[in-house]
């Protein structure tokens, strides 16, 4: 494809002697769309993961009808490949309309067919073809063309369709919501494998041992074998919630803030507690307590819970291996080393090519962290899988306060789909449950170090004081949530080791989590690169 490729003006017409219902017979066409049309449209949309890497060529490498009496769409399954020689797959359900009451950035390109113009747009735009996939699977219908199949889950309690619309804010995928009691989500980047979020989800809901995530409802596949299987929507139940973890935290750690601001006590008098120690909310000492409503611990405590009651769910499982614990290995070392050096060693490179973003005490800690290279490296490298006790498990892999939902002062777990920057086989390796406790406790350490940013000059505190509270909270998050789930976990017979394995695994779950955060930090957002770089500084001096 071209560098010099330009988006095609919507006064232009891509014109073709055929039909609708043969358009992707036209060697033509799947020429053009493939070289000319795909690229302007997708890299503007916020579910393409190429935009930081160089796009070479668009290959349209399968598509196939979704088709009823009424209405004909396509599902198509788009292979992207980029410079640095490697391809990711995208899937884009595909209809013609002829109307033109659309904005510019919804419609992919202007079209004449057979002297009648339209517009080619993302189906999930129409209701018909919503509605549409719905009733297939709510039939559990297999569609008459190519290999694409529909299941009803247990979850789905619908016989008709009554209404839909899709989600207002875009997201990495798409997600419909439909008769106000479900959701479908609709993988845009996709993979040759079951999808670890239809996975996961369906084996909790068939189980029903774990009620705090959303029933597995239905499912789209496209399956060319039973090794050969794209999973391309998940269907839930919808939970009626008043938002995420994540600002429902973030209001309350506001809240605590401004009561710290209004009443002024000298906060450097508060001392924070080791890291992973374990305490009852009953132990917190009276000071904190003053600025701190017990109600903001007894919500950590529940999480604490909720996340204690995933895991001893996903370790249950005895008979299908997809899910079977298994205790650790020389081989799960040296992938997990080997996976953990090469993302460590890109982002030194990265804080090395942007120490000139960088100043004050962000600088500093980078520098400290560039400086302690051989320090971390060899903290990673220190994993013996002979003296680990604990069970491995499917776990959620990209677990924080954004992948949780609130619901009258409960919360309910969702978005198993794993790490982004992971390959799907990597996200459905066993791993230690309490990498998912490390990735909560990153998600507290964000809540209460981006406070503290966005709300700075409403402080009549320094920056020093401000982040000495911090960590004084932190510690007390991290202690009460810490007691709940140990708890929990080992009286339910989930093997997580004892308590010298359980730092252990913490501490190096919390500096892998760490190094990962920098990478997304330094590209999108350097001033807040001192969260994760903060977080290496405790470990590697701890």
């Amino acid at each position: 494809m071209s560098d010099t490729n330009q988006k095609k003006d919507l006064n232009d017409v891509y014109t073709y002697n055929s039909d609708w219902s043969e358009l992707f017979e036209n060697p033509q066409f799947i020429k053009e769309f493939s070289e000319d049309i795909l690229e302007p449209y997708i890299i503007t949309k916020r579910w393409y993961g190429g935009k930081a890497s160089a796009l070479k060529y668009i290959e349209l490498v399968e598509h196939f009808r979704i088709e009823d009496e009424n209405d004909l769409f396509y599902g198509l399954v788009l292979e992207v490949n980029f410079r640095e020689a490697f391809v990711q797959n995208y899937f884009i359900p595909l209809a013609l309309v002829t109307d033109h009451n659309y904005a510019q950035e919804e419609i992919i390109t202007k079209i004449e067919l057979n002297n009648k113009q339209g517009f080619l747009i993302d189906a999930t735009l129409l209701e018909s073809f919503r509605k549409q996939i719905f009733e297939k699977i709510i039939e559990g219908a297999k569609a008459k063309y190519g290999e694409l199949e529909f299941r009803r889950g247990r979850g789905c309690k619908d016989y008709e369709y009554v209404s839909s619309k899709a989600m207002g804010v875009e997201q990495s995928n798409t997600s419909i919501i439909f008769n106000d009691k479900y959701i479908l989500k609709i993988f845009r980047r996709i993979f040759v494998d079951q999808n670890p979020d239809y996975e996961i989800n369906k084996y909790l809901t068939d189980k029903g041992v774990f009620k705090n995530t959303p029933k597995y409802s239905g499912s789209i596949t496209l399956r060319f074998s039973d090794k050969n299987v794209i999973t391309l929507a998940l269907m839930q139940r919808l939970v009626p919630n008043q938002g995420d973890a994540w600002e429902y935290f973030l209001n309350q750690l506001k809240g605590i803030y401004e009561t710290l601001n209004h009443v002024h006590p000298d906060v450097m008098q508060l001392k924070p507690i080791d890291m992973f120690d374990r305490i009852d909310i009953k132990a917190i000492p009276e000071k904190i307590r003053e600025y701190v409503p017990i109600s903001f611990f007894e919500d950590i405590v529940q999480l604490g819970l909720r996340t204690a009651q995933m895991h001893v769910a996903l370790g249950l499982e005895r008979v299908n291996m997809q899910f079977t614990p298994q205790t650790y290995s020389s081989d799960y070392s040296v992938w997990l080393k080997n996976r953990l050096i090469y993302q460590f060693e890109n982002r030194v490179n990265l804080v090395e090519n942007n120490l000139h973003k960088l100043e004050g005490l962000r600088l500093e800690l980078a520098q400290e962290f560039l400086d302690n290279k051989k320090v971390i490296r060899k903290k990673l490298l220190d994993f013996d899988e002979s003296k680990l006790k604990g069970e491995r498990i499917r776990i959620h892999g990209d677990f924080h306060l954004g992948q949780v939902l609130v619901d009258d002062g409960d919360f309910y777990i969702i978005d198993f789909e794993g790490e982004p920057e992971s390959t799907i086989r990597d996200r459905k390796v066993k791993q230690s449950p309490l990498k998912d406790v490390a990735g909560v406790f990153r998600s507290f350490n964000y809540a209460v170090y981006s406070t503290i940013f966005n709300n700075l000059e409403n402080f009549n505190y320094s920056k020093e004081e401000l982040f000495h509270f911090a960590d004084v909270l932190y510690s007390y998050m991290t202690a009460i949530f810490l007691k709940k789930y140990v708890k929990y976990v080992q009286s339910h017979n989930l093997s997580i080791g004892y308590h010298k394995e359980i730092k252990f695994m913490l501490e190096y779950c919390l500096l892998e989590k760490a190094v990962y955060e920098l990478g997304y930090e330094l590209n999108s957002r350097p001033r807040w690169a001192v969260i994760p770089l903060k977080g290496i500084s405790k470990i590697i001096n701890s």
